[in-house]
């Protein structure tokens, strides 16, 4: 398993990590499974969230339940989770109280004294950078938190934190897939007239953007075609793209699940994959594309394949 180090993190990182906002319903025995073979893969990094879950902090609750972490054990893992959206609305809430609420909550559940990373759950539009900062002091000052970070921010939108923010924001978790790639793709096509890939939507280009300051960009829903519309791998929607995974995954000798997944840790930015499956057998195959070595001429025969344009 690839590494990467994230500033506040006192362990390398997996470049491949696990998402668990879909065990709310898992019973312990599956639980340890899935995390059983995350952990066999090199997966060491769990993502939560407080809203994931039938209940709020359902997941983060249902995790520690079923693992029963010794002190020893906690130690071995990271564990991140994000705190921001309001269920009933929906809709979004980074003041000072809301973010401390919701970090005690997650400490409960999770059955830990402290989060290694907190993340910002999509942006607030009536943010106040100020209530940020002061919750994300006493936090860090409490011991509570070791590290910060966004989810679907713009450059701007994390600009406007850090005008006040004093931590390192040392990741932006981000949607990307083959198929749902335009803060890739968007660079490839610029100042190309009549080509929507040209578009830029995202603030001024926020791939480029994290790699310059220092933010690891994390990929959820990595083999979803788009936002939520089912995933790509074997879909007759995208015949060329899987007839070129399925040639690679064979090259490789690796599922076709492998080479989704190191499409994008492939990237130089050094990216992490956020799994969502609950699928140990899923899981052991998308970790293994990890550290595929795709060549140039790969990338991009799978980016073309997902109908990017290359000019």
């Amino acid at each position: 398993m690839k590494t990467i180090t994230l500033p506040g993190i006192d362990r390398p990182a997996p470049n491949v990590v696990l998402g668990v906002m879909r065990i709310g319903e898992l019973d312990d025995d599956a639980v340890r499974t899935l995390v059983g073979t995350a952990r066999d893969a090199g997966i060491d990094f769990f993502d939560h969230a407080d809203v994931y879950g039938a209940d709020l902090h359902g997941c983060e609750t249902r995790f520690a339940e079923a693992l029963q972490l010794t002190p020893a054990e906690r130690a071995e893992i990271t564990l991140q989770t994000k705190a921001g959206i309001v269920r009933d609305g929906p809709y979004f809430d980074y003041s000072y109280e809301h973010l401390m609420a919701s970090v005690e909550g997650s400490l409960r559940a999770l059955r830990t004294d402290y989060i290694d990373i907190l993340l910002l759950h999509r942006p607030d539009a009536l943010v106040e950078p100020e209530e940020v900062a002061r919750a994300f002091a006493d936090l860090e000052a409490a011991g509570k938190v070791r590290a910060f970070g966004v989810s679907n921010h713009t450059p701007r939108q994390i600009d406007l934190l850090k005008s006040v923010v004093t931590q390192p924001l040392v990741v932006n978790q981000l949607q990307l897939s083959i198929t749902h790639a335009p803060i890739v793709a968007q660079g490839v096509a610029s100042n190309m007239q009549g080509t929507e890939q040209s578009t830029t939507i995202d603030g001024g280009g926020i791939l480029d953007y994290c790699r310059l300051h220092g933010i690891t960009i994390q990929a959820w829903s990595p083999f979803q075609a788009g936002f939520f519309t089912g995933v790509f791998l074997g879909s007759p929607e995208y015949p060329e793209l899987n007839a070129v995974i399925d040639r690679l995954a064979a090259q490789y000798d690796v599922p076709a699940i492998a080479i989704a997944t190191a499409w994008i840790t492939r990237h130089p930015a050094n990216m992490q994959v956020v799994l969502g499956t609950t699928n140990p057998e899923r899981v052991a195959g998308a970790a293994q594309g990890s550290d595929i070595p795709l060549t140039r001429a790969e990338w991009y025969e799978l980016f073309r394949a997902a109908g990017y344009r290359v000019p």
